[in-house]
């Protein structure tokens, strides 16, 4: 996508997207995804919901195997359902190193 037409597609947003836009921008450029953590010798690196070895793309998958939210948190009732929103806003921040992962595991 080029800039002028992510400039376009930003001015066409409502405020309230707009401010959405603005705290994902920011949380990347910080790297900071609360309730998601990166560590290098836990899970391959991969991105976990904190304090858990649950990796991002497991749910990623889980999802796109036809589970819903509520039933993901059946299957993990530790987890709630604030985890599953820092998640999916994770996995849509970072879908190419998703996908790139997910890959890697069906490949394994």
């Amino acid at each position: 996508m080029l800039l002028q037409e992510l400039e376009t597609q930003l001015l066409a947003l409502t405020p309230t997207e707009k401010a959405e836009a603005i705290r994902l921008l920011t949380q990347s450029l910080n790297n900071s995804w609360p309730g998601i953590t990166k560590t290098p010798d836990l899970c391959g690196g991969d991105a976990c919901i904190a304090t858990t070895r649950l990796p991002v793309w497991l749910f990623v998958s889980l999802r796109r195997q036809g589970s819903s939210d509520a039933e993901i948190l059946q299957f993990y009732p530790h987890l709630s359902a604030a985890n599953l929103v820092n998640v999916w806003t994770y996995a849509d921040a970072h879908l190419e190193e998703i996908e790139q992962t997910i890959c890697n595991n069906e490949e394994d």
